[in-house]
């Protein structure tokens, strides 16, 4: 039996009212993580090749669920293990933490695994022009970044899907708010985001609004959309200061070995500063 479910090249003006490109952080299974947080569930985290830290588990567990529910069929436990990154022997015994905790998943080896359907998270609060909101937001992420943005924001959205009303759900499948196609340069948008996550320097071969060619080694820190393209934010070895570069008019790219010396906190406020950007937040 289960469980009982329980704008150009140079200096930036007036940017204030920009954001840099962050992630989405939805706190939409907070109960589920405290009670995953107990004494039966560790959270553990480990390190890849690069040294960075992975996916912990109170994380994997909250990934196997969303993917779980997000299934009407069964699915199998070598293609759950394989999009977790983690071990079958791993999976079963994440499946079996989840069943602990009240959690009622169907299955078995050979069958697959499935949530069963009255399972359900407690409802996310949220209003109509909220989800709106949201919907437009992650619409826009999907339509103005790369391959890999479009499936986590396609992902976030289909988290909050699950956690909401169903008169919400009827709100976000018909959408008033759209957003037309784009011309995307998403030829280097990965390795960019990859290298600020990783902190890399990386060296480019750039051609600026005179059509002129410069390589240059960087220290990139974050993205900023503005005026219609992605601008790059980033610390020129070149020019010992602050530049901008039009990812568009990056032609070339290459992640070196080295990191850059300061974290990129610190070279964000430094940069804040020199634009006159507040650091207030507005959440």
């Amino acid at each position: 039996m289960c469980p009982q479910n329980r704008r150009t090249d140079g200096r930036i003006t007036n940017l204030a009212r920009y954001q840099t490109l962050g992630q989405f952080n939805l706190a939409i299974y907070t109960c589920f993580v405290l009670r995953c947080l107990s004494n039966r569930c560790f959270k553990k985290s480990s390190q890849d090749h690069d040294g960075f830290i992975t996916m912990t588990r109170t994380e994997r567990l909250l990934e196997l669920l969303q993917i779980l529910r997000a299934q009407r069929y069964p699915i199998t436990a070598s293609t759950l293990s394989e999009r977790l990154g983690i071990s079958v022997r791993s999976l079963y015994r994440d499946i079996k933490t989840l069943q602990h905790q009240g959690v009622c998943i169907e299955g078995g080896a050979g069958i697959g695994y499935i949530v069963k359907s009255d399972f359900h998270l407690p409802p996310l609060n949220l209003s109509h022009e909220e989800v709106n909101a949201i919907t437009l937001g992650l619409n826009w992420v999907s339509h103005n970044t790369d391959h890999d943005f479009k499936i986590i924001a396609k992902n976030a959205l289909a988290k909050i899907h699950t956690v909401i009303s169903g008169e919400l759900k009827n709100l976000i499948e018909s959408q008033s708010y759209l957003i037309g196609p784009s011309e995307k340069n998403e030829m280097f948008f990965e390795d960019i985001r990859n290298a600020i996550k990783k902190r890399k320097r990386i060296k480019i071969k750039y051609c600026d609004k005179k059509d002129s060619y410069s390589s240059r080694v960087i220290w990139p820190i974050g993205l900023v959309y503005m005026e219609s393209c992605w601008l790059l934010v980033a610390w020129c070895e070149m020019r010992n200061d602050f530049r901008h570069f039009r990812t568009d008019k990056i032609k070339e790219i290459e992640q070196l070995d080295s990191f850059y010396s300061e974290s990129r906190a610190v070279l964000l406020k430094k940069w804040r500063v020199k634009e006159g950007i507040s650091e207030e937040k507005e959440y």
